[in-house]
Protein backbone atom coordinates (compact mmCIF):
# COMPACT_ATOMS: atom_id res chain seq x y z
CA UNK A 1 0.00 0.00 0.00
CA UNK A 2 0.91 3.48 -0.32
CA UNK A 3 2.02 5.33 2.57
CA UNK A 4 3.78 8.34 2.66
CA UNK A 5 6.48 8.68 0.65
CA UNK A 6 6.70 4.80 0.69
CA UNK A 7 5.38 2.31 -1.90
CA UNK A 8 5.39 -0.57 0.34
CA UNK A 9 4.98 -0.59 4.12
CA UNK A 10 4.96 -3.18 6.75
CA UNK A 11 2.70 -2.71 10.33
CA UNK A 12 5.17 -3.78 12.58
CA UNK A 13 8.62 -5.85 12.30
CA UNK A 14 9.18 -8.81 11.51
CA UNK A 15 10.77 -10.39 14.15
CA UNK A 16 11.52 -9.14 17.55
CA UNK A 17 14.91 -7.36 18.09
CA UNK A 18 16.96 -8.81 20.79
CA UNK A 19 17.59 -6.14 23.39
CA UNK A 20 21.01 -5.21 25.48
CA UNK A 21 21.97 -8.59 27.36
CA UNK A 22 20.21 -10.76 24.92
CA UNK A 23 21.02 -13.13 21.74
CA UNK A 24 19.05 -14.89 19.47
CA UNK A 25 18.79 -18.27 19.56
CA UNK A 26 20.11 -19.27 16.17
CA UNK A 27 23.63 -20.05 17.49
CA UNK A 28 22.05 -23.38 18.44
CA UNK A 29 21.08 -24.35 14.56
CA UNK A 30 22.00 -27.95 14.33
CA UNK A 31 23.17 -28.86 17.95
CA UNK A 32 20.17 -30.80 18.20
CA UNK A 33 21.09 -33.13 15.61
CA UNK A 34 24.48 -33.05 16.73
CA UNK A 35 24.16 -34.25 19.63
CA UNK A 36 21.83 -36.98 18.68
CA UNK A 37 24.68 -38.06 16.17
CA UNK A 38 27.04 -38.57 19.33
CA UNK A 39 24.18 -40.10 21.19
CA UNK A 40 23.70 -37.46 23.60
CA UNK A 41 20.11 -35.18 24.06
CA UNK A 42 20.20 -31.69 23.33
CA UNK A 43 17.50 -30.61 25.21
CA UNK A 44 19.16 -31.68 28.47
CA UNK A 45 22.18 -29.35 27.46
CA UNK A 46 20.34 -26.21 26.65
CA UNK A 47 18.01 -27.11 30.33
CA UNK A 48 21.44 -27.59 32.48
CA UNK A 49 22.13 -24.08 31.18
CA UNK A 50 18.47 -22.51 32.05
CA UNK A 51 17.30 -22.71 28.76
CA UNK A 52 13.84 -24.17 27.63
CA UNK A 53 14.01 -26.66 24.37
CA UNK A 54 12.38 -24.54 21.89
CA UNK A 55 15.68 -22.56 21.70
CA UNK A 56 16.98 -25.63 19.60
CA UNK A 57 14.20 -25.45 16.94
CA UNK A 58 13.28 -21.40 16.98
CA UNK A 59 16.34 -19.71 16.10
CA UNK A 60 14.30 -16.39 17.21
CA UNK A 61 14.00 -17.41 20.82
CA UNK A 62 16.14 -14.62 23.01
CA UNK A 63 18.81 -16.14 25.57
CA UNK A 64 21.63 -14.58 26.99
CA UNK A 65 25.13 -14.63 25.46
CA UNK A 66 26.58 -16.20 28.59
CA UNK A 67 24.02 -18.86 28.17
CA UNK A 68 25.37 -18.95 24.71
CA UNK A 69 29.22 -19.11 25.75
CA UNK A 70 28.63 -21.69 28.76
CA UNK A 71 26.44 -24.02 26.18
CA UNK A 72 29.36 -24.12 24.02
CA UNK A 73 32.10 -24.61 26.53
CA UNK A 74 30.06 -27.44 28.47
CA UNK A 75 29.70 -29.04 24.73
CA UNK A 76 33.57 -28.77 24.29
CA UNK A 77 33.85 -31.27 27.50
CA UNK A 78 30.87 -33.19 27.00
CA UNK A 79 32.16 -33.91 23.65
CA UNK A 80 35.36 -34.20 24.58
CA UNK A 81 36.51 -31.69 21.77
CA UNK A 82 38.61 -28.42 22.10
CA UNK A 83 37.77 -27.32 18.89
CA UNK A 84 33.93 -27.92 19.20
CA UNK A 85 33.16 -23.90 18.36
CA UNK A 86 35.07 -24.39 14.94
CA UNK A 87 33.55 -28.07 14.33
CA UNK A 88 29.88 -26.94 14.76
CA UNK A 89 30.23 -24.14 13.08
CA UNK A 90 31.36 -25.97 9.81
CA UNK A 91 27.91 -27.84 9.85
CA UNK A 92 26.03 -23.81 10.06
CA UNK A 93 25.48 -21.81 7.68
CA UNK A 94 25.90 -17.69 8.02
CA UNK A 95 22.38 -17.04 7.81
CA UNK A 96 22.53 -18.04 11.80
CA UNK A 97 23.24 -14.22 11.46
CA UNK A 98 19.62 -13.67 10.34
CA UNK A 99 17.85 -11.11 7.80
CA UNK A 100 21.25 -9.30 7.83
CA UNK A 101 22.93 -12.52 5.96
CA UNK A 102 20.63 -11.64 3.47
CA UNK A 103 21.21 -7.84 3.28
CA UNK A 104 25.10 -8.22 3.16
CA UNK A 105 25.08 -10.84 0.43
CA UNK A 106 22.41 -7.89 -1.75
CA UNK A 107 24.86 -5.22 -1.27
CA UNK A 108 27.04 -4.20 -4.41
CA UNK A 109 30.25 -4.90 -3.22
CA UNK A 110 32.05 -6.14 -0.41
CA UNK A 111 32.52 -3.05 1.52
CA UNK A 112 28.81 -1.97 1.59
CA UNK A 113 28.55 -6.22 2.84
CA UNK A 114 30.30 -5.38 5.65
CA UNK A 115 29.23 -2.37 6.44
CA UNK A 116 25.79 -3.32 6.61
CA UNK A 117 27.23 -6.60 8.61
CA UNK A 118 28.51 -3.52 11.12
CA UNK A 119 25.67 -1.42 11.59
CA UNK A 120 22.52 -4.30 11.26
CA UNK A 121 24.12 -7.47 13.25
CA UNK A 122 23.95 -5.70 16.94
CA UNK A 123 20.12 -4.87 15.63
CA UNK A 124 19.08 -8.06 14.93
CA UNK A 125 20.97 -10.79 16.59
CA UNK A 126 23.62 -9.76 18.97
CA UNK A 127 23.01 -5.91 20.41
CA UNK A 128 26.47 -6.84 22.52
CA UNK A 129 28.46 -7.68 20.02
CA UNK A 130 29.98 -4.83 18.18
CA UNK A 131 32.13 -6.01 14.80
CA UNK A 132 34.55 -3.61 13.53
CA UNK A 133 36.16 -2.98 10.23
CA UNK A 134 40.42 -2.44 10.31
CA UNK A 135 41.84 -1.25 6.87
CA UNK A 136 45.36 -0.62 6.57
CA UNK A 137 47.40 -0.61 3.33
CA UNK A 138 47.54 -3.55 2.28
CA UNK A 139 45.36 -5.71 4.47
CA UNK A 140 41.92 -5.52 6.30
CA UNK A 141 40.49 -7.05 9.07
CA UNK A 142 36.68 -8.06 10.20
CA UNK A 143 37.27 -7.71 14.11
CA UNK A 144 34.77 -8.72 16.53
CA UNK A 145 34.81 -8.48 20.30
CA UNK A 146 31.30 -8.58 22.73
CA UNK A 147 30.99 -5.66 24.95
CA UNK A 148 30.16 -7.60 28.30
CA UNK A 149 32.16 -9.58 30.55
CA UNK A 150 30.98 -13.42 30.11
CA UNK A 151 33.85 -14.76 31.47
CA UNK A 152 35.25 -18.43 28.98
CA UNK A 153 34.15 -18.03 25.49
CA UNK A 154 36.84 -19.72 23.29
CA UNK A 155 33.91 -21.72 21.72
CA UNK A 156 32.17 -18.94 20.97
CA UNK A 157 35.05 -17.14 19.23
CA UNK A 158 35.89 -20.10 17.36
CA UNK A 159 32.52 -20.34 16.24
CA UNK A 160 31.68 -16.68 15.22
CA UNK A 161 35.61 -17.07 13.44
CA UNK A 162 33.61 -19.80 11.24
CA UNK A 163 30.77 -17.91 10.46
CA UNK A 164 32.13 -14.76 9.79
CA UNK A 165 34.40 -16.25 7.30
CA UNK A 166 31.91 -18.23 5.88
CA UNK A 167 29.83 -14.83 5.10
CA UNK A 168 32.84 -12.95 3.77
CA UNK A 169 33.29 -16.38 1.64
CA UNK A 170 30.03 -15.76 0.30
CA UNK A 171 29.67 -11.85 -0.37
CA UNK A 172 33.80 -11.84 -1.44
CA UNK A 173 32.99 -15.13 -4.12
CA UNK A 174 35.39 -17.73 -5.09
CA UNK A 175 38.53 -15.45 -5.19
CA UNK A 176 38.03 -14.68 -1.71
CA UNK A 177 40.97 -16.12 0.40
CA UNK A 178 41.53 -14.79 3.95
CA UNK A 179 44.78 -13.93 4.34
CA UNK A 180 44.68 -15.07 8.46
CA UNK A 181 42.61 -15.51 11.45
CA UNK A 182 43.54 -13.77 15.11
CA UNK A 183 41.84 -15.20 17.94
CA UNK A 184 41.72 -14.12 21.50
CA UNK A 185 41.75 -18.04 22.23
CA UNK A 186 45.11 -19.86 23.23
CA UNK A 187 44.73 -23.26 21.53
CA UNK A 188 47.07 -26.21 21.74
CA UNK A 189 50.21 -26.16 19.45
CA UNK A 190 48.92 -29.61 18.36
CA UNK A 191 44.93 -28.33 17.84
CA UNK A 192 46.76 -25.49 15.40
CA UNK A 193 47.01 -27.19 12.32
CA UNK A 194 43.74 -28.58 12.19
CA UNK A 195 42.30 -24.63 12.95
CA UNK A 196 44.33 -23.79 9.83
CA UNK A 197 42.96 -26.35 7.36
CA UNK A 198 39.02 -25.80 8.41
CA UNK A 199 39.62 -22.04 8.49
CA UNK A 200 42.17 -22.01 5.35
CA UNK A 201 44.71 -19.75 6.46
CA UNK A 202 47.35 -19.17 9.20
CA UNK A 203 46.11 -18.42 12.30
CA UNK A 204 47.45 -16.41 15.42
CA UNK A 205 46.69 -17.39 18.90
CA UNK A 206 46.71 -15.41 22.01
CA UNK A 207 45.22 -12.40 19.60
CA UNK A 208 44.34 -9.28 21.19
CA UNK A 209 41.43 -9.28 19.11
CA UNK A 210 39.66 -11.70 16.94
CA UNK A 211 39.71 -10.93 13.19
CA UNK A 212 39.49 -12.40 9.76
CA UNK A 213 42.22 -10.76 7.61
CA UNK A 214 42.01 -10.43 3.58
CA UNK A 215 44.10 -8.15 1.28
CA UNK A 216 42.48 -5.10 1.48
CA UNK A 217 41.34 -4.50 -2.37
CA UNK A 218 38.90 -7.07 -1.97
CA UNK A 219 36.49 -4.76 -0.57
CA UNK A 220 36.03 -2.89 -3.79
CA UNK A 221 35.06 -6.33 -5.35
CA UNK A 222 31.54 -6.99 -6.55
CA UNK A 223 29.40 -9.32 -4.50
CA UNK A 224 27.92 -11.96 -6.98
CA UNK A 225 24.59 -11.76 -5.63
CA UNK A 226 23.83 -8.58 -5.70
CA UNK A 227 20.62 -7.68 -5.97
CA UNK A 228 19.28 -3.94 -5.62
CA UNK A 229 15.79 -3.92 -4.92
CA UNK A 230 16.30 -6.18 -2.05
CA UNK A 231 19.05 -4.31 -0.46
CA UNK A 232 17.05 -1.07 -0.87
CA UNK A 233 14.33 -2.85 0.99
CA UNK A 234 15.63 -4.67 3.51
CA UNK A 235 18.21 -1.75 4.52
CA UNK A 236 15.45 0.59 4.49
CA UNK A 237 13.41 -1.83 6.72
CA UNK A 238 15.99 -3.04 9.22
CA UNK A 239 16.76 1.10 9.13
CA UNK A 240 13.48 1.70 10.65
CA UNK A 241 14.04 -1.51 13.57
CA UNK A 242 17.21 0.25 13.92
CA UNK A 243 15.50 3.53 14.51
CA UNK A 244 12.88 1.81 16.68
CA UNK A 245 14.96 -0.01 19.02
CA UNK A 246 18.02 2.19 19.48
CA UNK A 247 19.48 2.35 23.20
CA UNK A 248 19.80 5.44 25.32
CA UNK A 249 23.02 6.67 25.90
CA UNK A 250 23.28 5.24 29.39
CA UNK A 251 23.16 1.85 27.78
CA UNK A 252 25.56 2.38 25.10
CA UNK A 253 27.92 3.60 27.80
CA UNK A 254 27.39 1.14 30.31
CA UNK A 255 27.96 -1.95 27.05
CA UNK A 256 31.56 0.06 26.50
CA UNK A 257 32.60 0.00 29.96
CA UNK A 258 31.44 -3.27 30.30
CA UNK A 259 33.61 -4.43 27.29
CA UNK A 260 36.81 -2.48 28.18
CA UNK A 261 37.60 -2.67 31.71
CA UNK A 262 38.91 -5.72 31.07
CA UNK A 263 41.15 -3.95 28.75
CA UNK A 264 42.66 -1.15 30.87
CA UNK A 265 41.26 1.28 28.11
CA UNK A 266 37.98 2.11 30.15
CA UNK A 267 38.25 5.85 29.66
CA UNK A 268 35.52 8.82 28.90
CA UNK A 269 37.61 9.67 25.87
CA UNK A 270 37.91 6.62 24.23
CA UNK A 271 33.88 6.04 24.62
CA UNK A 272 33.09 9.30 23.59
CA UNK A 273 35.25 8.30 20.24
CA UNK A 274 33.00 4.91 20.20
CA UNK A 275 29.91 6.31 20.24
CA UNK A 276 30.90 9.28 17.26
CA UNK A 277 30.37 12.15 19.91
CA UNK A 278 32.62 14.26 21.67
CA UNK A 279 33.65 14.39 25.25
CA UNK A 280 31.98 17.36 26.38
CA UNK A 281 28.87 16.32 24.13
CA UNK A 282 28.99 12.68 25.86
CA UNK A 283 29.25 14.60 29.71
CA UNK A 284 25.94 16.93 28.89
CA UNK A 285 24.05 13.90 27.96
CA UNK A 286 25.22 11.90 30.70
CA UNK A 287 24.03 14.60 32.84
CA UNK A 288 20.81 14.63 31.38
CA UNK A 289 20.28 11.88 32.67
CA UNK A 290 21.61 12.41 36.16
CA UNK A 291 24.11 10.29 35.93
CA UNK A 292 28.44 10.83 35.17
CA UNK A 293 30.64 8.61 33.64
CA UNK A 294 32.78 7.94 36.87
CA UNK A 295 28.97 6.63 38.33
CA UNK A 296 28.70 3.94 35.60
CA UNK A 297 31.50 2.66 35.77
CA UNK A 298 31.67 2.32 39.45
CA UNK A 299 28.29 0.46 39.05
CA UNK A 300 29.45 -2.31 36.67
CA UNK A 301 32.65 -2.88 37.99
CA UNK A 302 30.53 -4.05 41.31
CA UNK A 303 27.99 -5.77 39.30
CA UNK A 304 31.12 -7.36 37.66
CA UNK A 305 32.60 -8.08 40.68
CA UNK A 306 29.77 -9.38 42.05
CA UNK A 307 28.77 -11.85 39.01
CA UNK A 308 32.70 -12.85 39.28
CA UNK A 309 32.86 -13.84 42.79
CA UNK A 310 29.85 -15.80 42.85
CA UNK A 311 30.53 -17.97 40.34
CA UNK A 312 34.23 -18.91 41.65
CA UNK A 313 35.92 -19.66 38.85
CA UNK A 314 38.59 -16.50 39.02
CA UNK A 315 40.87 -15.93 41.89
CA UNK A 316 40.81 -12.34 43.16
CA UNK A 317 43.97 -11.06 41.18
CA UNK A 318 41.78 -12.41 37.69
CA UNK A 319 38.81 -10.40 38.76
CA UNK A 320 40.98 -7.17 40.05
CA UNK A 321 42.26 -7.57 36.64
CA UNK A 322 39.35 -8.02 34.82
CA UNK A 323 37.70 -4.76 36.15
CA UNK A 324 40.69 -2.61 35.78
CA UNK A 325 42.44 -2.33 38.77
CA UNK A 326 46.24 -2.38 38.76
CA UNK A 327 45.85 -4.66 42.39
CA UNK A 328 43.92 -6.67 43.96
CA UNK A 329 44.20 -4.45 47.13
CA UNK A 330 42.44 -1.53 44.91
CA UNK A 331 40.02 -3.82 44.08
CA UNK A 332 39.44 -4.83 47.89
CA UNK A 333 39.26 -1.66 48.60
CA UNK A 334 36.55 -0.25 46.63
CA UNK A 335 34.62 -3.70 46.80
CA UNK A 336 34.24 -3.32 50.92
CA UNK A 337 33.10 0.49 50.31
CA UNK A 338 30.71 -0.92 47.50
CA UNK A 339 29.38 -3.49 50.07
CA UNK A 340 30.62 -3.45 53.52
CA UNK A 341 32.64 -6.45 52.81
CA UNK A 342 35.83 -7.66 51.60
CA UNK A 343 35.69 -9.83 48.31
CA UNK A 344 36.81 -12.85 50.76
CA UNK A 345 33.93 -12.81 52.67
CA UNK A 346 31.21 -12.05 49.99
CA UNK A 347 32.50 -15.24 48.23
CA UNK A 348 32.24 -17.10 51.24
CA UNK A 349 28.62 -16.20 51.78
CA UNK A 350 27.70 -16.93 48.18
Amino acid sequence: MVHGNSFFSLDGPLDVAPSGGQVRAANFAGLARLARSQGRDARGIVERHGMEARVLIDPESLVAPQQVADTLEYCSTLFDDPLFGLHFASTQDPEVFGCVTALCRSAPTVRAGIRCLIEFLPVVHAPDCEVVLIEGRETAELTWLVNADIGVNDQANYQAAMLNLKLLQSIGGPAFRPSWVSLSADPRNSDLPEIEKLLGCKVRGQSQRNSVAFPVSALEQPVPSANRLLYKLLGSYLQQVKSAHSPSIVDKVESYIRGSLAYGRCSIERCAEKTGISVRTLQSRLSEQDVRFSELVEKQRETLARAHLADRRLSLDEIADRLGYGEQTSFGRAFKRWTGMTPQQYRAGC
